[in-house]
């Protein structure tokens, strides 16, 4: 768990904006350094400055804090952004900082446990701000969102270009967070993705593009909103989520079940499939062709896994479409299977860990795809 620290931006009459520790500002407020005059007939008393709204930043590293050299912290961020000042109070939290490919189940648990913390706490803060990289941005939202018995927002976002280079999209990538963080009709949001100017459904966003600055996208559904230069517009039509109880509850949950995801190709044998069985794993997600497809051998090596017990879900490795849920087979062989709806393989690998840490009931399983 990282060290938490309380950063307040404010602007000086001059309108120079800067950032200052909260105990600098506090000891120099109380000296009267900064008063600033008051309207004419105004009452200090009658007329208290409005207190703005707290916004907490989990820093985990990614592009958004990579330069020539060192990375940056959550606090470099956040200093960069002296606007966002005039906006909201910060409170910076440096989860980690590393490539979002190097961070573990076991920090996705204990990022949940923190921001569920945050939101229980005494004084909540009205939304979260995960700063992380984007290679696996999308499968950390949905985990999120799953986990997450709040709907306060958790806004995940990051940068395409790293700190360092011409035209980085960070800041104002960050900055659109807070805005959204703090906008009066996000408070049933979830967990959701900004990028681009634009706002994610946690469970349909994926990254389409290796570079692009528009390299997010959700097939099917497309964004739930925009940080538009003027203000930030949500979908009028935005289904009110259930909040108050998370899709799983990970408490007593120490470790995920190991779930492997394997992908169908013309030629391909069943030696992946065998080997994760022989590794341990409880889930197999099958990347296959088209709606559902396998070579003949990975068809057999799925029923090998189902016989020692181990559930296997078909998704579809096309980026678009269906696997139906109910397509597998109901037979009597102790592992089920199952299809992914329109789950890619990474959500479908998220959604079956947490669920077999519920059940492996073929039809409880089921139902669990159908609903999320």
């Amino acid at each position: 768990m990282g060290t938490v620290r309380t950063i307040i931006a404010w602007r000086n009459p001059f309108g120079m904006g800067l950032v200052l520790p909260a105990v600098l500002f506090l000891l120099f407020s109380t000296a009267g350094l900064f008063a600033q005059e008051l309207p004419h007939g105004a009452d200090p008393a009658s007329d208290p400055e409005p207190v703005l709204p707290r916004v907490h930043v989990l820093a985990t590293g990614g592009t958004i804090s990579n330069t020539e050299g060192d990375r940056l912290t959550g606090d470099d961020l956040v200093r960069g952004l002296p606007e966002a000042g005039t906006l909201a109070r910060f409170t910076v939290e440096q989860f980690s900082n590393v490539a979002s490919g190097a961070i573990t189940l076991t920090q996705w648990m204990e990022m949940a446990s923190r921001i569920h913390e945050l939101f229980t706490g005494d004084d909540p803060p009205v939304g979260v701000i995960v700063t992380h990289g984007t290679d696996t941005m999308e499968e950390t939202a949905y985990f999120l969102d799953l986990t997450l018995a709040q709907c306060r927002p958790v806004v995940v976002t990051g940068a395409m270009r790293r700190a360092s280079m011409a035209g980085a999209d960070g800041p104002a990538n960050l900055l659109n967070a807070v805005r959204l963080a703090v906008h009066g009709e996000a408070d049933r949001l979830g967990a959701v993705v900004l990028m681009n100017d634009e706002i994610f459904p946690a469970r349909e966003v994926v990254k389409v593009h290796t570079s692009r600055m528009n390299a997010f996208e959700a097939p099917g559904v497309g964004p739930l909103g925009v940080a538009d230069p003027d203000s930030v517009v949500l979908r009028s039509h935005l289904a009110a989520g259930e909040c108050g109880t998370a899709a799983f509850d990970l408490e007593g949950v120490h470790e995920l079940p190991r779930v492997e995801i394997v992908h169908a190709h013309l030629g391909a044998d069943g030696t992946l499939i065998r080997a994760a069985v022989a590794a341990g794993a409880q889930g197999i997600v099958l990347a296959s062709v088209g709606r559902g497809g396998a070579t003949p051998d990975q068809s057999a090596a799925i029923r090998e896994a189902r016989e020692a017990g181990v559930v296997v879900v078909r998704s579809s490795r096309t980026g678009a479409g269906r696997v139906p849920v109910g397509s597998g087979m109901r037979d009597d062989l102790p592992g089920a299977i199952l299809g992914a709806g329109d789950l890619t393989p990474q959500k479908a690998r998220i959604l079956l860990m947490l669920a077999l840490t519920t059940t492996s009931d073929a039809d409880q399983l089921r139902e669990i795809f159908l609903r999320l």
